[in-house]
């Protein structure tokens, strides 16, 4: 009987003790929750990597601070470290949509969801995510994320660079491809997203690759266009130098440039406005990217299109995206105040609506 005794109190002891261990491991896994670092993304980003699905903590916002709903971000909840870059992404879209109801700028900032809007726009149904391409701001490089994704090649590295435009081989459908109802639910519904940079950074890009780059599957940017702008735009009639950057700015703040674009096929889309390109006054966006802060802005749209453990940005290298003033300010510095400023005039929807500001050597 006392044998018996001792048996039931050992029980009890070894019951009592696994009870204690469970609360243990209970309390430490709260305590854990509770205190994780919530700052780890606003530090300098890796390259991401492929990694496992892991469950996304939900974010408590304060109650006294209530986004509009037209401000919320489409897809996954955001994990606790990233507080910072949903703040800024809001703050961006808020003046976006202030800048839009600025009647002042309406010719500058609205314009037709038409089908050169819609062209622009491409389409990853399987994950519910609308891409509006803004040529010269690293717009391949979302074109390869996207055609992963769509499942036509399995990685970014197997893609060929001769595919990436192919729009008959890469996979990736333009939003004008469907009807009206099923391009209206897929604007309401999907999550949208496009990148933006300094509009007069962007235009000497674009300048760089077609005129003085100029790609060999792109002969007629330097053997009709430019001609073309020449004939038009330089003062100098007896200058005989291929089309300056000059008569590129004098052609772009032209309000009549429209006469020479129909020469040209209309609308050229690697110097059209953002607000041409996109309709970001019509279109609800979920997310507007910089290319200067691509390194966060990358992460940071993967993350809310709830993509990032399926697909990979690729590697920015060091100092591609940061906004280069002295190269501005010397492709600018030989032409004329006016021509700049009806240039200025031409995208100052672009420089207000995204929060870029008039170059200083205009204010001087």
């Amino acid at each position: 009987w006392l044998m018996s005794d001792n048996m039931h109190h050992q029980w009890l002891l070894l019951a009592a003790c696994f009870w204690v261990i469970f609360m243990f491991m209970v309390a430490s896994k709260f305590i854990t929750l509770t205190f994780k670092d919530s700052d780890g993304y606003g530090a300098k980003q890796e390259p991401l990597i492929l990694t496992a699905v892991t469950k996304v903590e939900e974010v408590h916002v304060p109650e006294e601070k209530h986004w509009p709903e037209e401000f919320q971000p489409t897809g996954k909840a955001f994990s606790g470290n990233l507080i910072r870059q949903p703040l800024v992404h809001m703050e961006r879209l808020e003046l976006l949509r202030n800048v839009c109801r600025d009647t002042a700028l309406r010719d500058l900032s609205h314009t037709a969801v038409s089908k050169f809007v819609l062209d622009r726009i491409f389409v990853c149904d399987k994950h519910k995510i609308l891409f509006c391409q803004t040529p010269k701001v690293g717009n391949t490089q979302w074109k390869k994320v996207l055609i992963v994704l769509n499942g036509a090649f399995s990685s970014i590295e197997e893609i060929p660079e001769n595919i990436v435009h192919d729009h008959e081989k890469n996979g990736l459908p333009r939003l004008s491809s469907f009807s009206d109802s099923e391009i209206k639910k897929r604007l309401n519904l999907y999550f949208k997203f496009f990148i933006v940079r300094d509009p007069f950074e962007r235009l000497i890009s674009a300048f760089k690759d077609k005129f003085v780059h100029n790609p060999r599957f792109e002969p007629w940017y330097r053997h009709e266009i430019a001609p073309g702008i020449i004939r038009k735009y330089r003062k100098n009639r007896t200058e005989t130098k291929g089309l300056q950057f000059e008569d590129f700015v004098r052609y772009l703040g032209d309000p009549n440039h429209r006469w020479l674009d129909v020469q040209f096929g209309d609308h050229i889309i690697h110097w059209v406005t953002y607000v041409e390109l996109c309709a970001p006054c019509e279109i609800t966006y979920s997310v507007i990217g910089h290319h200067e802060t691509l390194e966060d802005d990358a992460p940071y749209i993967l993350k809310a299109a709830g993509i990032d453990h399926l697909v990979s940005y690729p590697t920015i290298p060091p100092g591609i995206t940061v906004y280069n003033r002295t190269k501005v300010e010397r492709y600018f510095s030989g032409i004329s105040k006016r021509d700049i400023r009806r240039l200025y005039a031409r995208f100052e929807g672009d420089f207000k609506l995204f929060g870029y500001h008039e170059p200083d050597f205009l204010l001087n």
